[in-house]
């Protein structure tokens, strides 16, 4: 997996030290005090453990389509002793069914361009199947904005993201948030993160 070591199952994913906070800031903000939050492509499990172990009140549902990530999830996810995480379920965010029916809020990082583009559209016709009126969708990457790379590290990036697959790349915020407004997702925040990043914010109709 994209610059990961392994420990065993659980799978270490460097960049989550350093993004991890960052990220926790907006979630604070945005996300219900209460309820469960999905996490789509939860990775490595690495986030699931900080979010939840900082923001008690919620209880947080990790997924993700790869077997060895499920194994990293369980792993990280013992050895925090946390009750406020549920087992992993194995979800592909392009799939017309979803093995969660309700969320309060869907979360998913760093997903939308190392997937192919079917994942995005799929991402927000099941998260507008599983949030409530006013729910939110999170998503954190890298964007391009107005169909241009806003940085040189970006751009590098996106170029090493389609070499490894022709299928992945950095998505452009106006092409994301139109797929949103098609299952009645309307882009309400952009916040700009470290390491040109950015936290897009979704409401359902």
């Amino acid at each position: 997996m994209l610059g990961w070591e392994t420990d065993g199952d659980a799978l270490v994913a460097p960049a989550v030290a350093r993004n991890r906070d960052a990220i926790l800031a907006v979630l604070q903000r945005i996300l219900p005090r209460t309820g469960v939050i999905l996490e789509v492509g939860s990775g490595s499990g690495e986030h699931a453990v900080h979010f939840a172990r900082r923001l008690p009140a919620v209880t947080w549902q990790p997924s993700d389509a790869e077997p060895a990530a499920l194994r990293s999830i369980v792993a990280h996810a013992r050895g925090a002793g946390l009750a406020n995480i549920l087992p992993p379920v194995p979800l592909d965010a392009a799939a017309a069914d979803w093995p969660v029916d309700h969320a309060d809020a869907v979360v998913a990082i760093n997903v939308v361009h190392i997937a192919p583009w079917q994942a995005t559209g799929g991402l927000m016709a099941g998260a507008a199947r599983v949030l409530p009126a006013g729910g939110c969708l999170y998503l954190y990457g890298a964007f391009t904005q107005d169909g241009r790379q806003t940085s040189e590290s970006n751009a590098d990036f996106d170029a090493d993201l389609r070499a490894r697959d022709p299928a992945w790349g950095l998505r452009d915020i106006a092409v994301v948030a139109e797929a949103g407004r098609t299952h009645g997702l309307q882009l309400a925040e952009i916040v700009a993160m470290p390491a040109n990043n950015l936290s897009v914010v979704f409401r359902r109709d």
